[in-house]
């Protein structure tokens, strides 16, 4: 099966990127370089993730040949050292499953590492400015993208000047590719150790909490009153910028010269606000504003579309979060009746395919959320927690080689003794996989100030998507390498040997601030500062959260109450709808067969 492992593992990783690029974008309606853009960063930095147990079990292997090569070498047998150890030991030569052959891997490593790298200090900086600008043309984009990359580049250019200085002044380092390796990897395990301490806490706590249908329920509550408040928020931002518009509109007249302009802003407002300018334009005719200038539209187009966009976003996730507190109070409701079969308040709301809804009957749905959701949550989380701790002592421990400390290193060893490659590379997997969900998934969680964050079923703006894309790039070097480290075999990727101060001092005593950080998330030290500092975050001992608490509450009673209205007369709706049918159906059908006619009133239709 030599190379057949790697032809499967480029394919499921594509569709898994694909597939999250799916769910997070919009496929149909956002630009086609940002979405190829983001589908490249997220997809190579993936495959460097699931490669990675690959090449540890092909490089272990090569290694033990080595070490009994080197063993028979020193007694005397210096001839066809490979082919007397292969024929004296087999189980030694036995190529693992997944092994790939000799020149591949490299190849494939810098292509994607050099890849990921232009595109994150490069190419995707640039198309978060392009897909942001409010101008009308490509040209203008272009130009736009480069003024605001100005200072961007200007920086990297400032580094770059100053490591060439520091290379002529010290001649004994004359690589300069491997110094600017080392200083991305290190800006990126700065950031990995901060990510990484509050995901190794939050996912473990998160799931443990998560199996109490009632803290789950409360912290709808608490998010529905949030998002109440920048639901809010938005329409009124939308309703400005859609006045602007409106203004605009009416002051600049079908043979203006920028009349082509202001219908292209009008293309990306809402329907019915579109619908209402054509209605009051000519009721505005004999108004006369003030002309607006080029650079005056291009910043209202730009307005336009973040309005637009966040309006959008606001409203999915009201409705997502209407969903879910519907459905936590049915799981309540359920909880307490003596009959084991799930109900929903809103049944009609909930689309499924049918084998869904043949696996997951009510009964099933009743006994998963009333009985085996708790007791799975809560020892998945226990499991989570021992993996946690496995990855905060060996964070501590990795740099202590004689004797071996770190408890990834440990297993490792212990399989590749055994010549246990597919053990090697399960504990790899399992090991770098659970890195990656703790540093990603706080990636996904991240919101800054509703300028950069994730949010599902196709709402997530250009710029976050880049962002995103961003971050990936930078985080899965060092991530692979910190792991690589952790197990003994940092060799792989290559290492930080170039500059002693970050090999000897940064490198080794920088990811044991992992342990502190762990303990500021367990505490929620960075939640209580953000309520301090006015970024409600939900904290069970506060008086805020409480008062949000019941805010949500009564939220969710007024919502439940409309769409029950609305369900109510929906299904009244039907039942006219259905007795007209019938009744008609019934009197045609007394009708005498030779009759051709349909009643229609006392007279008929013949």
């Amino acid at each position: 099966m030599s190379g057949a492992a790697l032809a499967v593992v480029v394919v499921v990783v594509f569709l898994l990127a694909l597939y999250l690029l799916q769910r997070y974008g919009d496929l149909r309606r956002q630009q086609r370089m940002v979405l190829l853009g983001t589908l490249l960063s997220w997809y190579l930095c993936f495959l460097i993730v699931f490669i990675l147990p690959l090449d540890v079990s092909t490089y272990s292997k090569k290694t033990v040949v080595d070490r009994y090569a080197h063993h028979y070498s020193s007694k005397g047998v210096l001839a066809t050292v490979p082919l007397y150890v292969c024929y004296s030991i087999p189980k030694v030569c036995e190529e693992p499953w997944s092994y790939i052959p000799d020149g591949i891997l490299p190849v494939l490593w810098r292509v994607v590492y050099w890849t990921s790298q232009f595109l994150t200090w490069l190419l995707l900086p640039f198309m978060q400015s392009y897909a942001r600008s409010g101008s009308f043309s490509r040209v203008g984009k272009i130009k736009t993208a480069l003024i605001e990359n100005a200072i961007y580049y200007g920086t990297y250019l400032l580094i770059f000047i100053s490591l060439l200085v520091y290379v002529a002044a010290h001649p004994q380092w004359r690589e300069l590719q491997t110094i600017g390796i080392t200083a991305a990897n290190t800006w990126g395990l700065f950031l990995l150790v901060l990510l990484l301490g509050y995901g190794l806490v939050e996912i473990p706590r998160s799931y443990w909490l998560s199996s109490s249908h009632g803290y789950l329920l409360a912290k709808t509550y608490f998010k529905v009153a949030k998002m109440a408040t920048e639901k809010a928020s938005a329409e009124e931002n939308l309703a400005d910028v859609m006045e602007e518009v409106a203004g605009v509109h009416g002051s600049v007249r079908y043979n203006h010269c920028l009349r082509k302009c202001v219908d292209t802003i009008i293309t990306k407002c809402p329907t019915e606000y579109q619908e209402e300018m054509g209605r009051n334009v000519e009721s505005s005719c004999g108004e006369q504003n003030a002309l607006p200038t080029k650079r005056g539209l291009i910043k209202l187009h730009k307005k336009v579309i973040s309005a637009v966009q966040r309006h959008s976003q606001t409203q999915v996730q009201w409705s997502i979060l209407l969903d879910q507190a519907f459905h936590l109070e049915d799981v309540a409701e359920s909880q307490s009746s003596p009959v084991r079969h799930f109900n929903h308040s809103f049944p009609s709301v909930r689309h499924h395919s049918w084998i869904y809804r043949f696996i997951f009957t009510p009964t099933v749905e009743w006994y998963w959320e009333c009985v085996f959701r708790q007791g799975f949550y809560r020892l998945l989380a226990v499991l989570l927690c021992l993996l946690s701790a496995t990855v905060v002592w060996s964070e501590c421990t990795f740099f202590s080689t004689h004797p071996i400390l770190s408890l990834f290193a440990v297993f490792v060893q212990m399989a590749e003794k055994q010549h246990n490659y597919i053990c090697i590379e399960m504990a790899c997997f399992v090991s770098i996989l659970f890195l990656c969900v703790c540093v990603y998934s706080t990636v996904f969680r991240i919101r800054v100030f509703n300028y950069y964050y994730l949010v599902p079923h196709h709402q997530t703006d250009a710029y976050s998507l880049q962002f995103s894309g961003m971050l990936f790039c930078r985080l899965t070097p060092p991530l692979c390498l910190n792991f690589l480290g952790l197990i003994h075999m940092d060799s792989i990727m290559g290492s930080m040997r170039v500059l002693y101060f970050i090999s000897d001092g940064f490198y080794i005593y920088y990811p044991m601030l992992v342990l502190l950080l762990c303990f500021a998330t367990f505490y929620s030290l960075g939640s209580r500062c953000l309520n301090l500092l006015g970024f409600h975050q939900y904290i069970t001992d506060d008086h805020l959260t409480s008062d949000l608490v019941d805010e949500g509450r009564e939220l969710i009673r007024r919502e439940r109450r409309i769409k029950q209205k609305a369900e109510d007369g929906e299904n009244r709706r039907w039942v006219r709808n259905g007795y007209s049918i019938k009744s008609y159906i019934l009197q045609f059908s007394l009708k005498p067969r030779n009759s051709m006619c349909w009643p229609t009133g006392s007279t008929g239709l013949c």
